[in-house]
């Protein structure tokens, strides 16, 4: 099964260079049924890894550009009048799709950001009086650009905790650049195949819910979970007047699920507490609410969670 995660990444890798990062995390979202926000400066692939990425799955793909003006009409689309028929039809938008690139979320207006919370967490939209499932799967990777200034809505908790990884994208290396600049510049990219059907994909979802996790290993998830929230009960006193909020109880669901596809796509068939290591920054950044004194010492959530990662015992 391994070997068609390979295969995947082989035909992402012939359009996009390097950010390893970010391609594994999409593949995780996708094999947990999760949503994925990737905070990053223009320009580094973000469109063209979900579009590669669609192409190798043999998936449906659209991304919709977010703007202030934007309605939610013209992301989940419309009853429209039709006068020959004196009637109404529904006119899809392009929430209708398998994978949904929601380019720079945060400048949409909250009415936009709250029609796609009923998307993301039921797979379905509401247009009139009809209900309408999308065809699984369904997934939705948001970018936000953070050096924005005008014209952005900051995404509240709320939506923030609907997503399961947010990952944040940095520059490619100056070898990676240049090969990069090397492609374009030529033209030299290779057509990308479907390397994988819809069956097989639910085989590798079935294979990544049977990877074993010790209870041990469930309780040490829990704990790190719980340190966030009551800092002092581990020892971690010089952090407790940094957070406001804890991570959040769909933290815990998540990295449940999570954890399995890390250990999945490294070739093993049991977690261990590296793979939770390895992606708990991704899965509690976006989920733990920090307080004014921290902003203004310059504390972020990826100090709050490495120094709970230190501290919390490994089993």
């Amino acid at each position: 099964m391994i070997s068609k995660i390979e295969m995947i990444k082989k035909e992402v890798s012939k359009v996009v260079v390097g950010q390893e990062k970010m391609i594994d995390s999409l593949l995780i979202a996708l094999l947990c049924e999760g949503h994925i926000l990737i905070e990053g400066v223009p320009g580094l692939a973000k469109t063209t890894t979900v579009n590669a990425l669609a192409k190798s799955l043999g998936l449906n793909f659209k991304r919709a550009q977010f703007t202030p003006d934007l309605l939610p009409s013209d992301i989940l689309g419309a009853e429209i009048y039709d006068p020959q028929n004196n009637s109404f039809k529904i006119k899809k938008g392009p929430i209708f799709t398998n994978l949904l690139l929601a380019d720079e979320i945060n400048r949409a207006p909250a009415k936009v950001q709250s029609a796609l919370l009923e998307v993301m967490q039921e797979k379905q939209v509401t247009l009139g009086d009809a209900t309408f499932k999308l065809e699984p799967p369904f997934f939705v990777m948001a970018t936000q650009n953070p050096v924005e200034q005008e014209g952005v809505y900051q995404l509240p908790e709320a939506q923030l905790d609907r997503f399961m990884l947010k990952l944040v994208v940095d520059y490619n290396t100056k070898a990676e650049e240049l090969e990069i600049a090397r492609r374009i510049s030529s033209g030299n990219f290779q057509e990308i195949k479907s390397v994988i059907t819809h069956e097989d994909l639910e085989e590798l979802k079935a294979a990544v819910k049977n990877i074993h996790v010790d209870p041990e290993v469930e309780e040490y998830m829990i704990e790190l979970v719980s340190a966030t929230r009551n800092p002092s009960e581990y020892g971690l006193d010089d952090i407790k007047d940094y957070i406001q909020f804890g991570a959040s109880p769909r933290v815990s669901i998540d990295m449940f699920k999570a954890v399995k596809a890390m250990a999945f796509m490294r070739g093993k068939d049991f977690v261990t507490p590296v793979d939770v290591a390895f992606i708990a920054k991704e899965l509690m950044r976006h989920r733990i609410v920090l307080t004014y004194e921290a902003e203004a010492e310059g504390i972020t959530t990826d100090e709050i969670i490495k120094k709970v990662l230190q501290t919390v015992a490994i089993p």
